[in-house]
């Protein structure tokens, strides 16, 4: 094994881009070029804690990276705009294994590949723990808006496009298990949500090309999340119950680890689901999950009643 501290500074940052590689990182700092005319940068960061935002007792250096990525990525995509590029900053110990760092960047660029984005540069620095911050940068083309969490208006459907519940499922299980390994098989599907979330590029662009008034990723909680959208568009977000009702696959996770399911679909979040609002049909890849209506001194009600789960995702 060779540390960081060992292989020092410049062979590090050398590890990193070996296993990233862009023409565009090497320099003081990256040129990116837009590629549609009239189009605005969208930006977006992360930081993400050892022991506190992922463990490398049950995560490999590669699902780190590609989780931070998609994090970040689908923050972008909810603006409606498209990933382009990636920074990474890192805080590591000296005695971390090189090997570790280039699994990030590895994660990262894996990740990267499914959207067209690359890691254009970033900095490495010695720290007590490891820390890595990405900022990803996206596209918005054309002149139309943004897909701001203001926008969603009374009467608008609101959408989903992905899994809910999943990631918070897989974290639990393996909080009991220990790793991945000894996770019983037929919950792989939701450790794998955990580790690195299944995320469909090219739904952000869509939904704005389509029409969708608002747009947000469950990254803290569903409840959480929608209430963003909620407050700040001053309406409330009425969900249907059934359409988010708990998968057969989590009603067995949730008799297996003896908990409520719904726990996981309202409080869980990471699942990284795009969230919106559309004043007409769901667009593709999305579907119907509730329907916003005018303030009820509520932000988010399931429904009709009061959510009887509100937690989330808090950093303090």
């Amino acid at each position: 094994m060779t540390t960081v501290g060992e292989a020092g500074e410049h062979a590090v940052i050398a590890a990193i881009r070996e296993a990233a590689p862009s023409a565009r990182n090497g320099d003081d700092a990256a040129v990116l070029s837009m590629t549609t005319p009239n189009a605005r940068y969208i930006a977006s960061t992360d930081v993400l804690v050892e022991g506190r935002h992922f463990s490398l007792d049950w995560s490999t250096p590669e699902q780190v990276g590609a989780k931070a990525a998609v994090q970040n990525f689908a923050d972008v995509e909810a603006m409606g705009a498209r990933p382009t590029a990636i920074l990474m900053g890192l805080s590591v110990p000296e005695d971390t294994d090189l090997e570790v760092v280039r699994g990030i960047a590895k994660g990262l660029r894996d990740q990267g590949r499914e959207c067209a984005a690359e890691l254009v540069g970033g900095d490495v620095v010695g720290g007590d723990s490891l820390v890595i911050s990405i900022t990803a940068m996206g596209e918005l083309g054309g002149p139309g808006r943004p897909l701001v969490r203001s926008a969603a208006r009374p009467g608008d459907v609101v959408i989903a496009a992905g899994r809910i519940g999943h990631s918070g499922a897989g974290l639990d299980l393996l909080k009991r298990y220990g790793s991945p390994s000894a996770v019983p098989d037929r919950f792989r599907e939701l450790v794998d949500a955990h580790l690195v979330p299944d995320f469909s590029y090219g739904r952000g662009p869509v939904a704005r090309a389509a029409g969708v008034n608002a747009l947000t990723d469950n990254s803290d909680g569903l409840i959480v999340d929608l209430t963003e959208i909620a407050t700040a568009s001053n309406i409330t977000i009425d969900v249907d119950e059934d359409a988010i009702a708990p998968s057969e696959l989590l009603m067995a996770a949730a008799d297996c680890l003896d908990t409520d399911p719904w726990r996981w679909v309202l409080a869980g979040g990471e699942d990284h689901t795009l969230l919106g609002t559309t004043p007409g049909a769901p667009p593709t890849g999305f579907r119907r999950i509730g329907t916003a209506h005018r303030d009820r001194g509520l932000p988010v009600s399931v429904g009709g009643r009061q959510p009887w789960l509100r937690g989330g995702w808090v950093s303090f």
